[in-house]
């Protein structure tokens, strides 16, 4: 399929230049600090606003407030990723497209994702609400700056099917490393040390390893990229217009839904399911299965990869669906302990989140390079602006849902909101498989650079 230019610029194939291995390395090892920072605030900070009636922390807001605190700030903040990715797009600066928005906005969102650990002291129900609403939308706003221009960067340094999946494959491998300190790095210092503690490590690792990334492939992201000239209204339309990107979108978005709901009951899921006074070292104990199960299965999906990316996703997403559907019956089988059930169920989840992390981002790059050979138009921030916002809005109700299965019971005598939570997240995912299955296209779409 020809190219079609924008008048003054030229279309050239950057498949001869690829990114040499440590701008790979250190443009991926940004997963490591990202996942630490995310996976440590999903796993604890609905714990800490709102725990179990009968653990030693204090309940700072009712369950339903922060339901809907959460809610509320998270389709408000959505807004964010779609403006932000639409700038970033039209963009010209001597740094190029991307740079400006890391750098400038790295730090703030390292700033806040600590403050909601930091409420005020004895501010009442009311004070802490508002706190957590404003601290939720500030981070909200800094995290689409420093991440979604950042994430756009991958189709534009990696021209082909194989880089892309070494990057990515890098940034998974990273980024389960982050996921097993954000997880069982942060429930340890949690018991050791303190949320706040947590929270500030966290943030510096976060902050330190984007600052890495951008470092790493600071040549090749300043290159002159010529800016999408197309309304905000256009770009909008065209993009959710794309069949491609229709038929992969709930999947991605309904999974990350249901990974969220499992993630924030996991320590309910110590305490009240298995028991255990210290969930903060048993939610570091199953998260760290899991993690180390998905790190062994991912040579198992790269191969699968080489016949279709579709098909291995689609295999992914059907596993996932069926291990956290058995979240609701791990317990009951009798002479095994409920340990060695939970563990040994961290074993089947862990084994297709290989699939599902890994192929997300180059099926988003292929759907962008088919609009590129299309339409001729370098839109990736907005495709991933959307996608965000999507997730964001659609996963909003993810922890509220939680909160929500979690008043039909979640005590050590009556953990039947706790059970509920997996098949939930189960069906979700079933139907995330069923949205993917319209999508089409091949692994490799013949794509350009835009140099004037």
């Amino acid at each position: 399929m020809a190219f079609r230019s924008p008048p003054g610029y030229l279309f050239r194939d950057r498949a001869g230049s690829p990114l040499s291995p440590p701008a790979k390395l250190a443009y991926a090892s940004s997963s490591l600090g990202s996942e630490a920072l995310g996976q440590s605030r999903g796993a604890w900070l609905v714990y800490y606003y709102a725990p179990p009636a009968d653990a030693d922390l204090p309940q700072l807001l009712a369950p339903g407030v922060v339901a809907g605190i959460l809610l509320v700030a998270r389709v408000i903040g959505s807004l964010d990723d779609v403006l932000i990715g639409f700038w970033s797009d039209r963009t010209r600066s001597r740094w190029g497209r991307r740079i400006p928005f890391v750098v400038g906005g790295a730090p703030l969102w390292a700033l806040f994702a600590f403050l909601l650990f930091t409420p005020p002291a004895d501010a009442g129900a009311a004070a802490t609400a508002i706190y957590l609403f404003f601290t939720l939308e500030l981070l909200n706003i800094f995290s689409s700056l420093a991440g979604g221009p950042y994430e756009a960067l991958l189709p534009e340094l990696a021209s082909s099917n194989r880089d892309r999946l070494q990057i990515v494959g890098m940034r998974v491998y990273l980024g389960a490393a982050g996921g097993a300190i954000g997880l069982v790095g942060s429930g340890l210092l949690v018991d050791l040390v303190g949320f706040q503690v947590m929270a500030l490590v966290m943030a510096t690792l976060a902050l330190g390893f984007r600052y890495l990334g951008i470092a790493g492939v600071w040549r090749e992201a300043r290159e002159p990229v010529p800016p999408a000239r197309i309304s905000l209204r256009a770009a909008l339309a065209a993009t959710f217009a794309n069949r491609h990107f229709l038929a992969f979108l709930p999947s991605f978005v309904l999974f990350q839904t249901a990974f969220e709901m499992v993630r924030a009951v996991l320590p309910y899921y110590a305490s009240e399911v298995l028991g255990r006074e210290n969930e903060g070292t048993w939610v570091a104990i199953l998260t760290a299965v899991t993690i180390s199960t998905m790190v062994a299965s991912i040579p198992l999906f790269a191969s699968l990869a080489r016949t279709s990316k579709a098909q291995a996703f689609s295999w992914s997403m059907l596993g996932s669906a069926l291990a956290f559907s058995l979240l609701f019956v791990a317990g009951f089988l009798p002479g095994v302990s409920k340990e060695a059930q939970a563990l040994a169920l961290m074993v089947l989840v862990g084994v297709p989140l290989a699939g599902v992390f890994l192929f997300p981002p180059t099926l988003t790059a292929d759907i962008i390079d088919e609009e590129l050979a299309r339409a001729g138009l370098r839109r990736e921030a907005t495709y991933y602006g959307a996608q965000n916002f999507v997730e964001r809005t659609a996963t909003a109700v993810g922890q509220p849902l939680v909160l929500v299965l979690l008043m039909l019971g979640q005590t050590e005598d009556d953990p039947l909101g706790i059970r509920l939570v997996g098949p939930v997240a189960g069906l979700s995912v079933l139907a995330g498989y069923l949205s993917f299955r319209r999508y089409t296209l091949p692994d490799a779409i013949p794509r350009g650079q835009v140099l004037q």
